[in-house]
């Protein structure tokens, strides 16, 4: 039987339709904020990355601070691979986040810590698009991260 993970990777893969997706791979130096951190690539290059399909509570919101710790916990000083195939306004790399096979922004919804980020979903594939969303409904129900005194 497949590891949960390693299920997931493997759906991303199946699922993820054309590949138009540059993929580059580095270490985490830095993380910003529950949504953005800094990578160094193999040349010594850094590059700032925006998680997609999530949104995290800017620096002055309430839980910023658990949103970016999470971040840090997941990757901090890791080795990841980030897929992308668009930069945004602030020239952000924007991108899905792998480390060992698991895909960081989606661990980041079902903590609580992010939101599912629907203004953007028809930029993910349809089985992303269900994982994210099945992931925010859970971190609800159990009242985790940014949804913590708001059971259903």
């Amino acid at each position: 039987m497949l590891r949960p993970h390693a299920l997931i990777a493997l759906l991303i893969l199946l699922f993820a339709g054309p590949c138009r997706a540059a993929v580059m791979s580095g270490w985490v130096v830095w993380v910003v904020d529950g949504d953005t951190l800094h990578l160094m690539d193999e040349a010594g290059e850094r590059h700032r990355i925006r998680l997609s399909g999530i949104n995290a509570p800017e620096k002055d919101k309430p839980f910023a601070q658990g949103a970016r710790d999470q971040l840090v916990s997941l990757v901090q000083g890791k080795r990841v691979s980030v897929y992308w195939d668009k930069v945004d306004k602030y020239e952000r790399i924007v991108g899905k986040v792998v480390s060992e096979g698991r895909d960081i922004n989606l661990a980041l919804i079902r903590t609580g810590y992010a939101l599912w980020y629907r203004r953007f979903a028809q930029e993910q594939n349809p089985v992303d698009q269900m994982l994210y969303e099945n992931a925010e409904q859970a971190a609800k129900r159990e009242g985790a991260g940014l949804w913590s005194g708001q059971r259903r």
